[in-house]
């Protein structure tokens, strides 16, 4: 029961934030740039806060919920990209998988799917080490990447202070988390994801991507308007838009920390 109710509530957020109109939050305005002396580029960003570069220490971090919901099983009409048995749904890789998850590997590089996906609701969940090394953002790093560019931030953030538009659950770079909702190392967490694509004509974004995104069933992301791109692109700037394809696999991120994922699935959504 408490899986079926977790599934309705979820489906309820869908509906409420599907239907209402984009909006650009605060985090998201589009970021004004210099060039230091040395030519790296420096971006920033208004907020309800202050101004402050891309990636700032300084900026107030989110309050800390605890969460509460239980994971969510794969709905009826859903595409199980992982039930904890087999990689037949992803492109050959060296990541493992035990007991019912599969881990990053160190060096392995990125794993993605065979297929590729656009708009989507998506839900993946994962597991920082329980064993704590490194801090900041050497601490359960990983990614969740809809169409292999537009990175959901996987990281330890549960007392682990790190730039807030990096921390677990931003758009990184770009979208600071509404809470930080992260449950303890080495527990299972849950992400449910919703994802409208951004749309190219030639080299033009003429629309651009949104994100819905619910941590543990807390909303972390509220229907945010992508400004750009979410690639690291030196200490404090990140990637522009880039054209591509309407459909692109979905990736996991090989940060060289051993992160767990699981119950993993996926529902395509029209445009």
């Amino acid at each position: 029961m408490r899986s079926e109710a977790c599934v309705l509530i979820v489906c309820s957020l869908i509906l409420f934030t599907g239907c209402k109109p984009a909006a650009t939050t605060p985090d998201a305005k589009p970021a004004s740039v210099e060039t230091t002396d040395k030519g790296e580029t420096i971006q920033y960003v208004e907020t309800e806060s202050g101004r402050w570069r891309v990636h700032d220490m300084d900026r107030p971090a989110p309050d800390v919920v605890t969460p509460g919901a239980e994971p969510c099983l794969a709905p009826s009409d859903a595409i199980v990209l992982f039930d904890g048995t087999d990689l037949s749904q992803w492109q050959p890789t060296k990541w493992v998988i035990r007991n019912g998850y599969m881990e990053s590997v160190r060096g392995a590089g990125y794993i993605r799917t065979k297929d590729s996906f656009g708009s989507c609701q998506l839900h993946v969940e994962f597991a920082t080490p329980e064993n704590v090394q490194g801090n900041s953002q050497g601490r359960g790093n990983s990614g969740v990447f809809l169409q292999d560019e537009y990175e959901i931030q996987v990281l330890d953030s549960y007392d682990n202070a790190t730039y807030p538009d990096g921390q677990c659950a931003a758009l990184y770079g770009r979208a600071v988390p509404l809470v930080n909702v992260c449950r303890k190392p080495g527990q299972w967490q849950s992400y449910d994801i919703i994802f409208h694509r951004p749309v190219f004509e030639g080299d033009k974004v003429v629309k651009k991507a949104t994100f819905t995104v619910l941590q543990n069933g807390v909303l972390v992301q509220d229907h945010v308007v992508l400004q750009g791109g979410t690639q690291w692109n030196g200490p404090h700037a990140v990637s522009d838009y880039k054209p591509h394809e309407d459909k692109r696999p979905i990736a996991l991120q090989d940060h060289g920390n051993p992160v767990r994922y699981r119950n993993i699935w996926i529902r395509e959504l029209k445009d």
